[in-house]
């Protein structure tokens, strides 16, 4: 072994964390504190998709944090001792004391995850108030509540103090790109735009020229509008785009209304191409009982009572503890959650890639990159339980919009059909069907999703065991509390339409 070096032993525990704490530390119990303790430093680390939040005063609920970012490292915690020991030698005739250096190293543990602040702080904001005499008071006091005050601490006149959860978005420094003005010929006039695109956009939203139709409304279109035409002409130019647009028309000649889940279940497309076919190929049903639907042109499904298997059903798993299990224990899990929301202290989400008209043209319908594994034919299909109900099947989302010719189960059937050859009037709430269809359909559905449930958690009903709740509990689901049914009357607006997921698709034709 050469002179200087060391063998130390590698012990595979423990695994440990470091933290590049941004400070100066002198009292390790402040440090935590303002890291959230050992707790919050655990709930933390236990979450990949988590920052590590820094919160410089730990006591104020005003304090915005600094986060670091999560990085994995393979380093060691290694501890060095210097030990010290003074000899005497004899030199010539005078006595010196030499010190003598020792070193003792030893390694403490592996460095698996490491977080670096290497953002910048958020602008912080106290609650402060300024007075006529440019004094500044302290409104802690009277905006926080540390006890249990009387009535008086309520009612009291204050400034208001409303700061936002954060002021900035972003914490790393970004470069904005300026563009410079471009010149014009002489004689150039800006095109006309309209208010709403003057702030917050860098340009107008490009139109895809869909029409969108009420209920109310007399006509409806038969054929497209001229710039839906000459967009998808322009795009269509291999013979893959043109394939997609003949399975696309069958798919409107043997049905004439389609939900867009249901259009992506049967032809494999690329979701912008089918923003640019369906104008071309239909309408957009915007209120009535056959909303968020896509409805072939020339085609009125208000005068044709056939048309109420097209209708759209609004389903929603219900869940909470008078269903017999909470939000948390269901197997169908919420795509996304408000107490989930956590603004900037996640890790950012990988970017969707940007598609343009070039990427379109060169042939994005069905075939996907050299590095797709799905085969062309199936790359952006969707799975048949998107758009079909099945007994016996759960499904994908707690929020669902079914065709009711998609409700593959006999007894839902029934219900549909129950007023065959009968029909009178079409209505805005419950079109060809008998009134309250669409809630004796989710009753139905709901006990079934509850049965699939049961069958698979058993130990989320074990404590409902008392006969009269659970008649109460079917009755409830039946819809058999006339009060209930009495209030969903006064609350329904039928101009309103359905406030879903489902109608943001018109965010992409507007």
């Amino acid at each position: 072994m050469a002179a200087g070096s060391a063998v130390l032993e590698l012990p595979r525990a423990p695994r440990l964390v470091c933290v590049e704490y941004p400070g100066l530390v002198r009292d390790v119990g402040a440090m935590l504190s303002t890291l959230g303790g050992e707790q919050g430093v655990s709930r933390i680390y236990a979450d990949p998709a988590k920052r590590l939040e820094l919160y410089f005063r730990p006591k104020d609920p005003y304090c915005h944090p600094v986060c670091a970012n999560r990085f994995p490292t393979s380093t060691m915690l290694l501890r060095v001792r210097r030990r010290r020991s003074r000899k005497k030698k004899q030199l010539d005739t005078e006595e010196q004391t030499q010190p003598e250096v020792q070193f003792e190293m030893e390694i403490l543990g592996i460095v698996t995850t490491v977080y670096k602040f290497q953002g910048m702080s958020d602008f912080q904001y106290l609650a402060m108030h300024s007075g006529p005499d440019g004094k500044q008071t302290s409104m802690y006091d009277k905006v926080l509540m540390l006890k249990p005050e009387k009535e008086e601490f309520f009612n009291r006149e204050l400034p208001l103090y409303i700061p936002p959860p954060i002021f900035s978005r972003l914490d790393t420094p970004i470069d904005y790109f300026y563009r410079p003005d471009i010149q014009h010929r002489e004689g150039y006039n800006n095109p006309q735009v309209s208010g709403e695109n003057l702030i917050g956009l860098s340009r107008a939203r490009r139109p895809h020229n869909a029409i969108f139709v009420n209920f109310d409304d007399e006509e409806i279109p038969a054929k497209p509008l001229d710039a839906a035409v000459q967009t998808w002409k322009k795009v269509c130019t291999n013979p893959v785009d043109k394939k997609v647009e003949e399975e696309m028309r069958k798919l409107f000649e043997a049905r004439p209304v389609w939900s867009r889940n249901a259009v992506k279940a049967n032809i494999s497309v690329h979701p912008e191409k089918l923003k640019l076919l369906l104008p071309y190929l239909a309408y957009y049903m915007l209120t009535g009982p056959w909303r968020s639907l896509w409805v072939r042109f020339g085609y009125d499904p208000r005068k044709h009572p056939e048309a109420k298997i097209y209708q759209v059903l609004d389903f929603r798993i219900r869940c909470g503890m008078k269903y017999g299990y909470a939000p948390n224990d269901m197997p169908v899990k919420a795509k996304r959650s408000t107490y989930n929301y956590s603004l900037p202290i996640t890790v950012k989400k990988q970017v969707s890639h940007t598609v343009s008209v070039h990427d379109l043209k060169q042939g994005l319908g069905t075939a996907g990159s050299s590095g797709a594994k799905k085969p062309p034919s199936s790359r952006y299909k969707l799975k048949e339980s998107i758009y079909i109900f099945r007994e016996g099947a759960l499904p994908p989302y707690r929020q669902m919009f079914y065709q009711l010719c998609d409700l593959n189960v006999e007894s839902l059937q029934k219900i549909i059909h129950r007023n065959d050859g009968t029909e009178l009037e079409c209505t805005e709430r419950d079109g060809w069907c008998l009134p309250k269809t669409s809630d004796d359909l989710r009753d139905s559905m709901s006990l079934m999703i509850k049965q699939i449930i049961r069958s698979t958690r058993p130990a989320l009903f074990s404590n409902t065991t008392s006969s009269e709740d659970c008649k109460e509990q079917l009755a409830y689901e039946s819809g058999e509390d006339e009060e209930d049914e009495e209030e969903e009357e006064e609350d329904f607006k039928p101009s309103d339409g359905s406030e879903n997921e489902m109608e943001t698709e018109i965010l992409d034709y507007v």
